[in-house]
């Protein structure tokens, strides 16, 4: 069931599945990207961190915190007409290979279009977790929403 601007209403809040980070996550993303930076890909140079081991890039993070929040749940399937940007974005903790991520979302802003009545934008406060309950990535991810024809 999708949800539209009227059914975001502020303080309403979700909670997404969890996913696992793999290693194969960390290399396709590595591919994908083109960042082989050797703290996610090498495990000899990450020993030697202060991590003391690889961990996956933070913007890997990012983005699956982005497909929990709406490709796993398919709240805003119908709905969704743009993605418009992050705000305050942090990443408070390393994200280790084997760890299981999280979304905790919340709507903390939303405002009626003032050149198209179909449509608004709603903010959501956005917090990452990993399996201990620890916040390792926030931030607020605003989106653009159409409104439902009744």
């Amino acid at each position: 069931m999708s949800l539209w601007f009227d059914d975001l209403p502020v303080g309403r809040s979700w909670r997404s599945p969890s996913r696992t980070v793999t290693e194969a996550d960390v290399g396709n993303f590595a591919g994908l990207t083109g960042d082989f930076f050797p703290l996610h890909t090498s495990e000899a140079y990450a020993a030697d961190s202060e991590f003391g081991t690889r961990i996956a890039h933070g913007l890997l993070g990012l983005t699956f915190a982005h497909g929990l929040m709406w490709s796993r749940t398919g709240q805003l399937d119908e709905s969704i007409i743009a993605f418009l940007g992050i705000k305050d974005w942090r990443f408070s903790a390393p994200i280790y290979f084997g760890d299981s991520v999280r979304v905790e979302y919340e709507v903390v802003e939303r405002r009626s279009s003032t050149t198209r009545t179909d449509r608004g934008v709603v903010d959501f406060e956005v917090r990452v977790l990993n399996q201990h309950d620890a916040v390792i990535q926030q931030g607020v991810k605003s989106l653009l929403v159409a409104k439902e024809i009744r």
